[in-house]
């Protein structure tokens, strides 16, 4: 099984859901960048459960333990090994799962390809993986804003049939921190609440859409064929647990406009090369322009749920199922950092990647 990521700046995320920790290991970082467990413990407050009603009730404190890597309080360049303890895991409310395959989950495809699974709350195939990767986006961000990259700001665009109404380029980390949907537009975080704690009580649950955006982008990043910038951002974000579609730029509305309408036309400003407008989110021929990379990633409504449902056991017997444990209902509030660490992630690859062949463009 793969769990490695990235090339220079490489992760390798361990641990199962229901297991004794998890947590991942950083090979790459450079030194001398200012680190603590602190910086780590930000992104991972926000992507831990427990922290409104809208998510899991599941109580893990996620605190994160730096073991290897760092020296008074800066990167040594070595391996970095992160772990998070599991504290609150509840592995007997799975038991009914054992023999049972949740329909939309990873359970019967898991067991096809491995002929073995964790049923305790998915194991390798729970978001509690995604610990890793958003405290390895964490050392990414310190890393992007050591070499001048600016902040990556994710943010929850649409709940089920409700969006948002923002300008996405001039949202602040603030304004999505705001409300417990992760919205910043004010009326529809309201309405996207609501719509939640409607599929909760129901037994049910939601999907929708992050936007995130990455301002200061240097032009120069990503390579112009197989490792493409947005192949790669593409890759990263259909990674995560339950995201299931991918967009950059105009995405799927650039079909229905003339080129025309859709190119970006150039303009200097300042003595800085940009473009007037930003389909392209920021990537043209696979490569960074310099302008904000703008992408959204799809996630599907969370696959347990406590409302019956018609499955199959091992045997192949029809059942039925109401699955028990600690689920959110809407996966989107939390998808936040985990999105915004995925993108750092493959900035911070590249941008180590190009220092190596050439110096960036420009900021």
């Amino acid at each position: 099984m793969s769990s490695s990521f990235g090339h220079l700046f490489r992760i390798h995320t361990w641990g199962e859901s229901h297991g004794g920790a998890v947590g991942v290991v950083i090979d790459g970082c450079p030194p001398r960048i200012a680190l603590s467990a602190a910086d780590l413990q930000v992104e991972l407050d926000r992507r831990r459960p427990g922290q409104s009603r809208l998510t899991t009730p599941r109580q893990e404190a996620d605190r994160a333990e730096i073991l290897s890597g760092v020296f008074e309080g800066q990167t040594l360049g070595t391996p970095i090994l992160v772990l998070v303890r599991n504290e609150d895991a509840r592995p007997e409310a799975y038991a009914e799962m054992r023999d049972v395959y949740r329909p939309s989950h990873a359970d019967f495809t898991y067991e096809a390809k491995y002929g073995i699974r964790n049923w305790q709350g998915g194991g390798r195939a729970s978001a509690r993986e995604t610990i890793g990767r958003v405290a390895a986006g964490a050392v990414a961000r310190k890393v992007l804003t050591h070499f001048g990259v600016g902040e990556i700001v994710g943010f929850v665009s649409q709940v089920h049939t409700i969006e948002s109404k923002v300008d996405p380029v001039e949202v602040t980390r603030a304004q999505v921190e705001s409300s417990i949907a992760r919205c910043p537009d004010p009326v529809a975080a309201e309405e996207m609440i609501r719509r939640i704690d409607d599929a909760r009580r129901a037994g049910d649950s939601l999907g929708g859409s992050v936007t995130c955006v990455a301002h200061r982008v240097p032009a120069g990043l990503g390579e112009p064929v197989f490792h493409k910038l947005e192949a790669e951002l593409a890759a990263a974000l259909l990674s995560l647990p339950a995201c299931k579609g991918f967009e950059i730029g105009s995405g799927f509305a650039g079909t229905r406009m003339f080129g025309s309408e859709h190119n970006d036309a150039f303009e200097v400003v300042g003595g800085q090369v940009h473009t007037r407008t930003n389909r392209s989110g920021g990537v043209q021929g696979g490569i960074s322009n310099g302008e904000p990379i703008l992408v959204r990633a799809a996630f599907k409504p969370t696959a347990t749920i406590r409302k019956e449902q018609d499955t199959v056991n091992r045997e192949g017997e029809a059942v039925k199922l109401e699955a028990q444990g600690r689920h959110d209902p809407c996966v989107l509030p939390r998808a936040v950092p985990m999105v915004e660490a995925m993108v750092a992630l493959v900035l911070c690859d590249h941008l180590l990647r190009q220092r190596a062949i050439a110096p960036v463009t420009r900021q």
